[in-house]
């Protein structure tokens, strides 16, 4: 099991399924975190979870619900390139066991929800990203430090206060730099603009929004922008809007 309860959202369009739900994995080392009541408002609250740095780890999802179904809110989030957490199906209905695998869920459980079922699938969670914290890099990359990148079959070592722009480009992220000769370049790194924002140096980098990260050292100039946000001036010449939400954290970091 985590060091620390797992995060968790439950979907689901009955009141009184989530509320079971709820009291169900009191026994867990689960942490509700939020609920909805259909695809709509799930997909707005991962979101707002997603910009505040606290993605939930599990989302235990019903399937038939008003207007979008679990599986319409996930083809969503992957279309979108957001993040997806670990899905476990909480649902009445036994025939999209097979289409749930195929997207890679964690569990399938029928209601009425037996505690046992729920509990092996609580395990299987935290096995889950147990596995995945042990296999993964571990320590932040400041300025100095140098990463590959590749393009096309051209492959970069670039060093990281060399790169102006993270940008998010479905589970990957398109990073923008400056070359060793001076050129402008773009190159790709197999890792979400999420998972590569935890190994980077928040000294280094600011994010902007959902799909930018920027590095501090490029920024030249900074401008309100319409939104209430802020529109920042990279040193070649991109500009990047932050959102109402990061523009405060960056007029901090540079004391505007």
């Amino acid at each position: 099991m985590p060091d620390r309860p797992l995060r968790a959202v439950v979907v689901d369009d009955e009141r009184l399924a989530r509320r079971e739900l709820r009291a169900l994995l009191a026994a867990e080392p689960v942490e509700v975190v939020a609920e909805a009541a259909d695809a709509d408002a799930a997909d707005a609250l991962l979101a707002r979870l997603d910009a505040d740095g606290a993605p939930p780890d599990v989302l235990f999802l019903d399937v038939q619900m008003p207007e979008r179904t679990g599986f319409d809110l996930l083809d969503g989030l992957a279309a979108a390139g957001r993040p997806v957490p670990d899905v476990v199906f909480v649902t009445a209905y036994d025939e999209h066991a097979l289409r749930a695998f195929r997207v890679s869920a964690v569990d399938y459980l029928l209601k009425p929800v037996d505690p046992e079922a729920l509990a092996e699938a609580v395990a299987r969670v935290a096995a889950r990203r147990s596995d995945a914290a042990e296999t993964a890099p571990t320590g932040r990359l400041g300025a100095d430090d140098r990463v590959f990148v590749k393009d096309g079959e051209h492959v970069h070592l670039v060093r990281i206060g060399d790169v102006r722009r993270f940008e998010s480009v479905g589970n990957y992220t398109r990073l923008h730099f400056r070359s060793a000769g001076g050129r402008r370049e773009r190159a790709v790194v197999a890792r979400s603009l999420t998972a590569l924002e935890e190994r980077l140096d928040p000294a280094v980098v600011v994010r902007a929004s959902r799909s930018d990260l920027v590095g501090l050292g490029h920024v030249v100039g900074v401008d309100e922008a319409a939104s209430g946000g802020l529109v920042v001036r990279l040193d070649d010449g991109q500009a990047v809007e932050f959102s109402r939400r990061r523009a405060q954290d960056l007029r901090d970091r540079l004391r505007l």
